[in-house]
């Protein structure tokens, strides 16, 4: 974990609310077609008022930082809250701070 690269990813407010819709993926992605526990597809995002470049570069950042995990599925990829690494940051900020 580099608590670095976490508090550069968490320092953008698009990206804490990727996280924040990501928590709860139910009530941000109903209409998605794949199930929600596969993951959120990238596309979903844009429905969100965001751009597919502004996605790409937002989940990039994210996955970096260890804070979302990946699943390909054929050409799509999905995401999900790395709720492990999260809870660990929290912990050692907790400490740190």
């Amino acid at each position: 974990m580099d608590k670095d690269e976490i508090l550069k990813a968490l320092s953008h407010p698009t990206r804490m609310d990727i996280l924040n819709w990501l928590k709860n993926p139910e009530a941000h992605f109903k209409s998605q077609e794949h199930p929600l526990e596969m993951g959120v597809c990238a596309s979903q995002f844009e429905r969100c008022g965001l751009s597919q470049s502004t996605v790409s570069s937002h989940l990039g950042t994210l996955h970096r930082a260890g804070l979302v995990t990946t699943r390909r599925v054929g050409q799509w990829i999905f995401y999900k809250r790395n709720e492990e690494t999260i809870a660990d940051f929290l912990k050692q900020l907790s400490r740190d701070i």
